[in-house]
């Protein structure tokens, strides 16, 4: 799934992408990054309950106290755990393409937050926990690999396809970029639809910057076919949200319409069912992008502001 001529591709990829800006990417070539990728899932997957007190020695924080051995040994013998570990193993046999872009992702995270270390990365299977499918620490990134099969995995079957079409080795790397997001990128205070949309918009900006060599539409996490949808009506996109007033409401409910993982956005119209969930975000993503556009500023300095000084210094326009 990961190769070493996926990982030539991702280089090539990451100089033509930064071919405007070859100061920068200069820069960032030269960092220094040590990163020790921990393969947890082999390693959990190769023993046998004999085995168990000193894979607990070593991971002491993979082994909740609360739970006893009886627990992990039964996991060891499970038939369903055994596939699913057999699974990932063939799926993610070379890790040197992933290896490649996380090293190329902390590169651009300590070039733009030079006080961020590099955590540990341990890879881990969950029990296709796709809720928690990347968990970052301040020392610690876990990636449950089970969640990026494919998106037709048999495994995956019993999903919503609209969360399915994410668990994919393609969203890997922007999901670590949405976790580290998480970590820098102050939740707002205000409790408006147009402050969550900024909120989300700096979270995938922040994507622009750390992660440049991935495609938008993975940055979002739509196909091809959904951000092009997105492009072309996203004038009438804004005009509903301007004639209905809704940039300043608080009514909850925008949440679920505009904002959070669905199968399309709910304008309560017919276009429903052809729009992709999450159009609140691509918004308050392009807002984002007009204003760091117009506005020589740091990442840091654009997480600290508040989303109504972002909207009215974005001088935002939809495209016709």
């Amino acid at each position: 799934m990961y190769s070493k001529g996926w990982l030539l591709f991702l280089v090539f990829g990451f100089w033509m992408g930064c071919a405007g800006e070859p100061r920068v990417s200069g820069e960032i070539s030269k960092i220094p990054v040590d990163l020790k990728l921990i393969r947890f899932d082999r390693a959990f997957a190769e023993a046998g309950p004999a085995d168990l007190p000193s894979l607990k020695a070593q991971y002491p924080y993979l082994f909740p106290p609360r739970y006893p051995d009886s627990v992990w040994v039964a996991k060891m013998q499970d038939s369903l755990q055994r596939e699913l570990l057999a699974e990932v193993g063939s799926a993610f046999a070379d890790m040197s393409g992933l290896q490649g872009e996380l090293e190329l992702f902390y590169k651009h995270v300590r070039y733009y937050f030079p006080e961020e270390k590099p955590p540990g990365i341990i890879t881990v299977t969950s029990e296709v926990d796709y809720q928690n499918r990347v968990i970052l620490t301040d020392s610690l990134l876990l990636i449950g690999l089970d969640n990026y099969l494919g998106s037709d995995h048999r495994f995956y079957q019993g999903i919503d396809r609209y969360i399915a079409a994410g668990l994919d080795a393609e969203f890997l790397i922007s999901d670590v970029a949405g976790a580290f997001s998480k970590k820098v990128n102050p939740r707002p205070a205000e409790r408006s639809f147009l402050a969550r949309m900024i909120y989300y918009g700096r979270e995938l900006y922040l994507k622009d910057r750390l992660i440049p060599w991935v495609p938008d539409a993975r940055k979002i996490g739509y196909s091809e076919e959904q951000l092009a949808w997105a492009e072309a009506n996203e004038e009438q996109i804004w005009r509903y949200f301007i004639e209905r007033e809704l940039l300043y409401s608080t009514d909850t409910q925008l949440g679920p319409r505009f904002l959070d993982p669905a199968p399309f956005s709910k304008f309560r119209l017919e276009l429903d069912n052809e729009s992709p969930g999450r159009l609140g975000r691509y918004v308050g993503w392009k807002i984002v992008r007009a204003f760091m556009d117009r506005n020589d500023i740091s990442l840091e300095q654009l997480l600290q502001l508040p989303g109504d000084e972002v909207f009215r210094q974005s001088n935002y326009k939809p495209k016709k």
